[in-house]
């Protein structure tokens, strides 16, 4: 289910306002690299936009429907490399995510096909890791504070 409003800066963690990074992507216009690609499907997972999720899906990978993840609540994304050539491309990325009131990163090498001028996303290897900030770490949300004086 979307949330009620959106949040005035895009979730991809880019700095851009929404509107003017993945919320252009959602409301139809074609993702020019990979990498926009994946950061609009981090923001539609932020955002509950599953029907955006299953469309940018290559149809040959596309599961039916989407695991209930109302329990998740998507913090920061952190590309840590992308490139294509042609059709294809690759997107290493890290997402922090809480449930549960327990951080977590889940990192994806993940997969790109470009398909009638469009990229969708194939398929990843993926690894989920739960994070134990201690009270002088900094706070997994990204803010720079450390974790006992954030969200922790």
């Amino acid at each position: 289910m979307p949330n009620v409003t959106a949040p005035e800066n895009c979730p991809c963690s880019s700095g851009l306002p929404l509107a003017a990074c993945c919320g252009r992507y959602h409301n139809g216009e074609p993702a020019p690299t990979p990498e926009a690609l994946m950061r609009s499907r981090f923001s539609a997972f932020a955002l509950g936009l599953s029907d955006y999720v299953l469309e940018t899906w290559h149809p040959d990978q596309r599961p039916a429907s989407l695991l209930d993840d109302s329990l998740t609540e998507w913090v920061r994304l952190e590309i840590l490399s992308s490139q294509q050539q042609d059709d294809a491309g690759q997107v290493h990325f890290r997402a922090i995510f809480r449930e549960n009131n327990r951080w977590n990163a889940l990192e994806e090498d993940s997969s790109f096909i470009r398909t009638a001028g469009r990229w969708l996303y194939v398929d990843g290897e993926t690894a989920v890791v739960s994070l134990k900030p201690g009270r002088n770490a900094d706070c997994p949300c990204g803010s720079g504070r450390k974790a006992k004086r954030c969200c922790c």
